[in-house]
């Protein structure tokens, strides 16, 4: 299925080229004299992104359909890569895949962070969710938000609201 193949390049790209925003994002926090936290669990984030894009592609080839409310979920997959990128543009050289803490740096508060804290984290859960529905991939869905959560609400925000209040 075309649609499968145009979807997994494009996330892919996506991906490689957050990657790399990220990494020059590392070096200059690092520059700045910046400590990472939890860098224990980063490759469980890697590993879900990983199996989430597999899954979805795997699964939308077996079922060989795409779902009758596709447009919906595409609207919602695009709105979350608008609040995405919302978030990074707000972050500028601060947002990154990985807790870096610059040291006497202030907490950003303007974007999205003014209304919440994790925007970012609601834009992944909600394509997480939306792209394996627009291909009827709704075991991937299921379990990698399911995934997703626990690790964030587990492991993520944690160690990352812990790494924050050295902001103060």
């Amino acid at each position: 299925m075309l649609a499968l193949w145009v979807a997994l390049i494009a996330v892919g790209i996506q991906r490689g080229t957050e990657l790399w925003l990220a990494r020059k994002n590392q070096a200059w926090a690092l520059a700045q004299g910046a400590k990472e936290y939890g860098q224990r669990h980063y490759f469980l984030f890697f590993g879900l992104h990983l199996g989430w894009m597999l899954g979805w592609f795997v699964e939308g080839s077996l079922r060989h359909s795409i779902s009758p409310h596709w447009e919906g979920w595409l609207g919602l997959f695009l709105a979350a890569q608008g609040l995405r990128y919302w978030a990074i543009a707000s972050l500028g050289p601060y947002w990154n895949t990985r807790i870096l803490i610059v040291p006497n740096a202030q907490r950003v508060r303007r974007g999205p962070y003014r209304f919440m804290a994790h925007p970012n984290y609601l834009a992944v859960g909600l394509e997480l969710l939306a792209l394996p529905l627009i291909f009827d991939a709704w075991i991937t869905a299921l379990v990698a938000s399911l995934l997703n959560a626990l690790l964030l609400l587990g492991v993520r925000i944690p160690a990352e609201e812990q790494a924050l209040r050295e902001l103060g």
